[in-house]
């Protein structure tokens, strides 16, 4: 089976993005994703030099990108939440609108980089004693003129569902798409948020198969507790997982997404990708 194995340079934020990129093309892989945020890429304060250096650094190392990862918002560091907040369902209007803005600036910098798409946040977490229903409205009206802008720009806006925010099971992706029209939007399926709200990715792929564009994986404890673990660390059937994707004949890329693993990132990629590689030669 080929398939096209990246890695997330949000586990190399010690790191400036020439150097993660030079070290992950070392190590053998052939994308990345790029984190839209500091210090790699935060595109509100991003001058054309940088970006055509995050070019050259791509064409030095013969790597392409799989995704922009605008999920993170290092750069506001809300103290309740680093990456989560401004969410698209804050209740300040104000506040709201930094996460719309930032979205749709991924969005143009994703076209300027020549990558295919961008990942979202599923919405943020309800406020407590908060409406779901009214929580999904608020994120559909957010989400519909930043779609509008990623038809313009030619690059599609994944959804990511993720533990404890709005959008958290298959199911519910599926009641948000319900809502949504556009021929820009789709799903980042994450393998380990999957697992962790219940949802087994082995008999959950097909069932949003049309909808996925980029999938995200790292391994997750028994628990079910949603910390990325390097593969083979946790306890994902990733044999069947990979199986699963062959047999919807996804053709995207997979990008291994470790992004805890900031004291060592090499050995994650390292591991991560002889374990993942090792699978698929079995299948």
């Amino acid at each position: 089976m080929h398939q096209k194995l990246a890695f997330s340079t949000n586990a190399y934020l010690r790191f400036s993005f020439a150097e993660a990129v030079r070290r992950l093309a070392a190590i053998g892989y052939r994308g990345v994703e790029i984190m839209a945020d500091v210090p790699h890429a935060w595109p509100a304060f991003l001058l054309e030099e940088q970006k055509q250096a995050i070019r050259d650094s791509l064409k030095n190392n013969n790597l392409a990108i799989s995704n922009i990862n605008s999920f993170m918002m290092h750069a506001i560091n809300d103290s309740r939440q680093r990456y989560w907040h401004p969410s698209w369902i804050e209740p300040d209007r104000h506040y709201r609108q930094i996460r719309i803005d930032h979205t749709t600036r991924a969005l143009t910098l994703a076209r300027e980089l020549g990558a295919p798409c961008i990942t979202t946040e599923p919405g943020g977490p309800v406020e407590p004693g908060g409406s779901w229903s009214a929580a999904l409205k608020l994120f559909v009206e957010g989400l519909k003129p930043v779609l509008d802008h990623a038809e313009k720009e030619g690059v599609l806006l994944l959804v990511e569902p993720e533990p404890g925010l709005l959008i958290e099971t298959c199911d519910q992706f599926l009641e948000l798409m319900k809502h949504l029209y556009s021929p820009a939007v789709g799903m980042n399926f994450d393998i380990g948020h999957a697992y962790c709200v219940g949802d087994d990715p082995a008999t959950s792929i097909p069932r949003v198969a049309k909808h996925i564009r980029h999938f995200h994986l790292e391994d997750i404890a028994a628990t079910r507790v949603h910390h990325h673990l390097i593969p083979g660390t946790g306890a994902i059937d990733f044999a069947a997982t990979l199986k699963a994707i062959r047999a919807i004949n996804y053709q995207g890329w997979i990008t291994i997404e470790l992004y805890p693993y900031v004291d060592d990132p090499d050995e994650a990629a390292t591991l991560a990708l002889q374990r993942i590689t090792k699978i698929l030669a079995t299948l």
